[in-house]
C-alpha cells in the first residue's frame, strides 16, 4: 500500500509564513537602527538652520595650526545672529607654545564669526602646567588675543593656596593670569605646604 501523500500548502498558507518571517527579520534589525534625532531646539534666539549632536568643533588659525576645540553633546547655530550655543561644552584652548588649557560649564555660547566663547554655569579654566585652577559664575576667551577673563567673582586655586577675587584675568599665550578688585586668600607658610593638598588633576575639572 503506497503512502498517501499530504497536500501541498495553500498559497495562503505561504504568504502567512512569509508575512512572519519578514517580521522576525525587522524586529531582529531593530536595535540597530540609527536612532531618530530630537525635536529641533527653539528658544527665543529663534529656530536654528543646523544643529549637531555629539559634536566636536575645531577651529584653526591663520597658519592652520588646531588652536581651540569645543567638545559638546548638541550644538545649535541661528542664522539671524550668527550664534552657536552648546549644551555642558568642554573646550580645549591651546596657545602658540603648544599648551593646553581646559575650560567647561552649563552652556557655552560662540558669537559671531565663532569668537568670543563664553561658558555660563560652573565655569572653570584649569592650567594643568601650571596646576591651577579659576572656578567663577561667566567666563569669557576671546580666541583672537588668547585673552580669558571673568567680571563674576571667582576664587583660584593652586593648592594649597587659594585665592578670591570680583575679576580675573588670563593671557594663555603669556603664561600669565591675575586676580583683582576685593582680592583675598590663603597662603600656608612654606613649611605647612610640604606634604599638604594634592594637586589638581584633569579629570577632577572634565566632566
Amino acid at each position: 500500500m503506497l503512502p498517501k501523500r499530504l497536500p501541498r500548502p495553500s498559497f495562503r498558507l505561504w504568504l502567512l509564513l512569509i508575512l512572519i518571517g519578514l517580521g522576525a527579520l525587522l524586529a531582529w534589525l531593530a536595535p540597530w537602527q540609527t536612532p531618530a534625532p530630537g525635536p529641533v531646539p527653539t528658544d527665543e534666539a529663534g529656530e536654528p538652520d543646523y544643529y549637531l549632536e555629539e559634536a566636536r568643533l575645531t577651529r584653526f588659525d591663520a597658519q592652520g595650526r588646531a588652536h581651540q576645540r569645543l567638545d559638546s553633546p548638541r550644538l545649535v547655530h541661528t542664522p539671524h545672529d550668527d550664534v552657536t550655543r552648546a549644551v555642558t561644552p568642554v573646550a580645549h584652548l591651546i596657545d602658540r607654545e603648544g599648551r593646553r588649557w581646559i575650560a567647561n560649564g552649563d552652556e557655552g555660547r560662540l558669537g559671531p564669526g565663532g569668537n568670543p566663547l563664553t561658558l555660563t554655569g560652573n565655569a572653570r579654566l584649569f592650567a594643568p602646567e601650571e596646576r591651577w585652577q579659576l572656578d567663577t559664575e561667566i567666563l569669557h576667551f576671546d580666541a583672537n588675543v588668547g585673552h580669558a577673563w571673568s567680571d563674576t567673582p571667582a576664587l583660584l586655586q593652586q593648592p594649597p593656596q587659594h585665592m578670591r577675587g570680583d575679576r580675573f584675568d588670563a593671557w594663555i599665550h603669556d603664561n600669565r593670569s591675575r586676580l583683582t578688585d576685593n582680592v583675598r586668600g590663603h597662603h600656608p607658610p612654606e613649611r605647612a605646604q610640604q606634604g599638604q593638598a594634592e594637586a589638581i588633576e584633569p579629570e577632577d575639572v572634565t566632566p
